[in-house]
């Protein structure tokens, strides 16, 4: 096993090329799944199924119940919990089957994304194709990978025993932490697609402003959660006003309302989503007074529609009380506007020479 030199300062071989390129299809393949993982996360909240599986069992809970009475044996341990006894009491084995199947999808896909980055990095590795200074990188987001398992399984015991759901503080830190790791790997494969790895020259005037508007994305997408992870998006189901007010009554009440309070995380996740649009749209038309290059003036459209998309899908979503396509769609969209931000990002940060 050997590791490739790393080629900064010389042009890189067509074997060089052809390595990068091969090791970023693996991870905008990775990229793509961590994506559905985001999707059906949200769809297992939105379904309620997400306590549906009581224990933490990282080999042995690959397989699903075999028999009637490994079934039975899930169903009484899920019995057991709070949820159950205060949310879903006489629920029958069939209906436990109908949310247990979300949950262990939904972590056989983890289990599935982990064995997608190991197999072929060790591949990889194996014939020498990684160049040095990209193996720590692959390295740590694979262990990120692991601490997401690991964090996953933190939040679905804060469900067990004195709550009916999750907390959203670990929720959010969850969801977080995969748009995390998958942005991450998304800039790492962009400049290895393209062979100029790592990234040299000088960025465009307009790179440090468009990771101003990343920046907003995030924490729009982390304000999500604690909608998400609250329900807040059941009670004000209007728009533009929130009931008939800008503000409504009892928001801010204290200094964790605006991470406990229904009324004071709806009200900031619509404002954030009023200051991010403003921000790409600001960008957008600065951008078209600027020298962009083609694929520049491309992605800063795709951003701009990107955010005009998901502010429609929110205030759909809203109307239309949280149904599950729509929420989903919702979900999704965010990943959209975020890979549309980190696009336009690279594309700032790296011309195409």
């Amino acid at each position: 096993m050997t590791i490739a030199r790393s080629t900064a300062a010389q042009s890189p071989t067509p074997r060089q090329l052809g390595s990068r390129r091969s090791i970023a299809i693996w991870l905008f393949v990775v990229c793509g799944m961590i994506a559905g993982m985001v999707v059906l996360g949200g769809l297992t909240r939105l379904t309620g199924s997400g306590l549906s599986i009581t224990e933490w069992k990282p080999i042995h809970g690959a397989l699903p119940p075999l028999s009637q009475a490994e079934w039975q044996e899930e169903f009484a341990a899920y019995r057991a919990i709070p949820q159950y006894e205060r949310i879903n009491k006489g629920m029958t084995l069939d209906e436990f089957k109908g949310i247990f199947w979300w949950e262990w999808a939904h972590r056989n896909l983890g289990r599935l994304i982990g064995v997608a980055f190991l197999i072929p990095l060790l591949v990889f590795l194996f014939q020498g194709r990684i160049e040095r200074a990209l193996l720590p990188r692959l390295i740590g987001l694979f262990v990120l990978g692991g601490m997401q398992g690991a964090l996953g399984w933190f939040m679905v015991m804060s469900g067990l025993k004195d709550r009916v759901d999750v907390s959203q503080y670990r929720l959010v830190a969850h969801l977080m932490l995969a748009l995390t790791i998958y942005a991450a790997l998304l800039w790492t494969a962009l400049p290895l697609w393209r062979g100029d790895w790592p990234v040299k020259g000088a960025p465009h005037p307009l790179f440090r402003w468009s990771l101003g508007v990343l920046v907003l994305i995030a924490g729009q997408i982390k304000l999500g959660g604690f909608v998400a992870g609250l329900d807040a998006g059941l009670t004000y189901n209007t728009w533009p006003l929130l009931d008939g007010q800008v503000v409504p009554a009892g928001a801010f009440g204290t200094w964790l309302a605006p991470f406990e309070d229904i009324a004071t995380v709806q009200f900031n996740h619509r404002i954030m989503a009023y200051i991010v649009t403003a921000a790409i749209v600001a960008l957008w038309l600065v951008g078209r007074r600027q020298h962009l290059s083609n694929e520049a003036s491309t992605t800063s459209h795709l951003l701009l529609a990107a955010v005009v998309l998901q502010v429609m899908l929110g205030i759909a979503t809203l109307l239309a009380v949280v149904p599950i396509s729509l929420a989903a769609l919702h979900q999704l969209g965010a990943v959209v506007l975020l890979t549309a931000g980190l696009l336009h990002a690279f594309a700032l940060r790296a011309p195409i020479k």
